[in-house]
C-alpha cells in the first residue's frame, strides 16, 4: 500500500512540472495491474491501436497522450477491456485487479470524478439489466411507466453530479446519452423478452409511440459508436426488433423463432438497406451472423447464411473468421471425430487430448474474463460427476494466460487441480473448435467420437443427453 501511494504521490508531481510553454491539449494516464496477465496495456480510440504500453517491474505505468482528441478512449490488458474518458490537462491513475476487472477498478487523480461516474454508471446497468427483464413482463403501458421512472432517476443523478463538479459539455453529452440509449434498447427487447409467444399480437399490443424515438435515431454515427457506451448495444437490441416487425409481414408462423434461418436474413438483409457507414454495418454483419452460426442446430444452413453475409460485408478478415467458422461447424458435426487438439496439463506437461478421452466424455470451457461462468460450470460439474461416475469431466481454460495465473484462479476457488488443462495454442484450437459462446460444451462418446458439439451444460435437456449416451 506504501508503494502504491508512493507511486500516486510521485506521478502526480510528474503531472504538475509542466513546461509553461508546453500546449495545454495532453493529457496523463497511469495505473497498476494487480495480478496481471502480461507485462503491457494497449490503448486505443476508436479501434485504432495508439500505442502499446509496458508495465515496469512493479507492474505500473505513467503515459502522456499528447495532441488529445477528447472522448472515450479504451485500454486492454489480456482479454479485458474498459474505458477512460480523457479531456486536456487531465491526469488520471487507475488501480485494478485482474481476478475482479471492472468492479476493482477506480480512479484517482485530475478528472477521475467524472471516471468513476461513467464506470459505476456501467455496473448499474449491468444490475438494472436483471431487473428489466422481469419488467419486460408487464404489460406494455406498466413497463414503460417503470423504465421512464429509472430513466429519470438516472438524468436527476447525472444532473446534481454536473451541478457538483461542473463538468465540461462533452462529458454531459456522453454520460446523457448513455442513459438515453440504454432506454431505448429496453424497449427495443421488450418483445424479445415477454414470455408471450405470440409476438405478433405483442407487437400489435404496443402504443403508438411506444418507439417513436426511432425517428431521431442516427444508425450511421461512428463517433457515436466509439463514444457512447450503449450505443452498440442499441444497434444491436434494433435491429433485432426491426427485422422482427419485417419478419412477422411475411411469416405466416405466431410462434417466433429467433433462430430461424428466414428472419436471421431479413436482419441481414434490413443492416444492410438501413446503414451506410461502412464500419457499424460491418460490425453488426459480423456480430450478427456469428450470433447464429452458434445458436443454429441445422448445419445445412450455415451455409446459406455465409453466403448472404459474404455478399454484404466489406472486411477481409471477417470473412476469413466467418468462413474458417463455418468449416470448423462442418468438421464437428455429430458422428465426426472429435479433433485430436493439443493441452497443457497443470504441472505444464504437454499432450493430446485423445489421450484423456477414455469413456463418455464432457469438455466445457471457461475464461478469466467471465468469472461468474467459471464458478458456476465447476460447480455444476462437480454435482454431475457424483450422479453419473461414468462420465469423464474435462475442463479447458482458453485463456493465453502463464501457468500460475491458471493454477492461482482454481486454488483461490478451492476447485480440484485434476482434469484442468488449457490450450497450448489457444488461438488456433479456438478456431478448430468453434468455441464461441464460452458456454459452448461438447459431448464425446468413449470412441473420441462427437455426440453433441453445440450444447449447454445449464440446458434443460442436458442430463437427459447424458443419460442418451449412457444407454446406448
Amino acid at each position: 500500500m506504501r508503494q502504491y501511494v508512493y507511486f500516486i504521490i510521485v506521478a502526480l508531481s510528474l503531472f504538475a512540472c509542466k513546461n509553461d510553454n508546453d500546449q495545454s491539449d495532453y493529457a496523463y494516464l497511469g495505473g497498476e495491474i494487480i495480478n496481471p496477465n502480461n507485462n503491457f496495456i494497449v490503448l486505443s480510440r476508436a479501434d485504432q491501436v495508439i500505442d502499446t504500453i509496458s508495465l515496469d517491474s512493479h507492474n505500473r505505468f505513467v503515459y502522456k497522450l499528447k495532441n488529445l482528441n477528447p472522448g472515450m478512449y479504451t485500454f486492454r490488458h489480456g482479454s479485458e477491456v474498459q474505458t477512460v474518458f480523457l479531456e486536456p490537462l487531465d491526469s488520471i491513475m487507475f488501480r485494478l485487479n485482474t481476478f475482479d476487472f471492472d468492479e476493482s477498478l477506480v480512479y484517482t487523480g485530475e478528472g477521475a470524478k467524472k471516471n468513476n461516474y461513467l464506470i459505476n454508471e456501467f455496473l448499474q446497468n449491468e444490475i438494472d439489466e436483471h431487473k428489466i427483464f422481469k419488467l419486460c413482463q408487464l404489460n406494455p403501458e406498466a413497463f414503460e411507466k417503470q423504465i421512464d421512472s429509472i430513466k429519470n432517476n438516472k438524468t436527476e443523478k447525472l444532473n446534481r453530479f454536473k451541478n457538483k463538479y461542473k463538468t465540461s459539455p462533452l462529458f454531459n453529452k456522453i454520460a446523457q446519452s448513455n442513459i438515453d440509449y440504454s432506454y431505448y434498447s429496453s424497449k427495443e427487447i421488450y418483445p424479445f423478452v415477454n414470455y408471450n409467444s405470440n409476438k405478433r399480437n405483442l407487437l400489435k399490443s404496443l402504443p403508438k409511440d411506444f418507439y417513436s424515438y426511432r425517428k431521431n435515431i442516427e444508425y450511421n454515427n461512428e463517433l457515436y459508436n466509439t463514444s457512447y457506451l450503449n450505443y452498440n448495444s442499441f444497434l444491436r437490441s434494433s435491429f433485432n426488433n426491426i427485422a422482427l416487425e419485417k419478419h412477422l409481414n411475411h411469416s405466416k408462423e405466431d410462434c417466433f423463432n429467433n433462430t430461424s434461418l428466414c428472419y436471421n436474413l431479413d436482419k441481414l438483409n434490413i443492416v444492410d438497406s438501413l446503414v451506410v457507414n461502412t464500419s457499424i454495418k460491418n460490425e453488426l454483419l459480423y456480430y450478427f451472423t456469428i450470433s447464429f452460426l452458434t445458436k443454429n442446430k441445422n448445419i445445412d444452413n450455415d451455409n446459406v447464411i455465409l453466403k448472404s453475409f459474404l455478399n454484404k460485408s466489406t472486411d477481409d478478415k471477417n470473412k476469413e473468421i466467418i468462413t474458417n467458422l463455418v468449416h470448423s461447424l462442418n468438421n464437428l458435426k455429430p458422428g465426426g471425430t472429435f479433433p485430436n487438439i493439443d493441452l497443457v496439463n497443470t504441472e505444464n506437461g504437454e499432450l493430446k487430448i485423445k489421450s484423456v478421452i477414455s469413456k463418455p466424455t464432457v469438455i466445457y470451457f471457461w475464461s478469466n474474463k467471465f468469472y461468474d461462468h467459471f464458478k458456476k460450470t465447476h460447480h455444476k460439474a462437480s454435482e454431475l460427476k457424483i450422479k453419473y461416475p461414468e462420465m469423464h469431466f474435462i475442463a479447458i481454460n482458453i485463456d493465453d494466460i502463464n501457468l500460475n495465473s491458471w493454477r492461482n484462479t482454481l486454488k483461490r476457488n478451492n476447485f480440484s487441480l485434476r482434469n484442468e488443462y488449457q490450450f497450448e495454442k489457444p488461438e488456433e484450437s479456438m478456431n478448430i473448435l468453434a468455441v464461441y459462446p464460452i458456454t459452448k460444451v461438447f459431448i464425446i462418446d468413449k470412441d473420441n467420437s462427437i455426440v453433441n458439439s453445440n450444447t449447454n451444460m445449464f440446458a434443460s435437456n442436458f442430463e437427459e443427453q447424458l443419460l442418451g449416451l449412457l444407454n446406448r
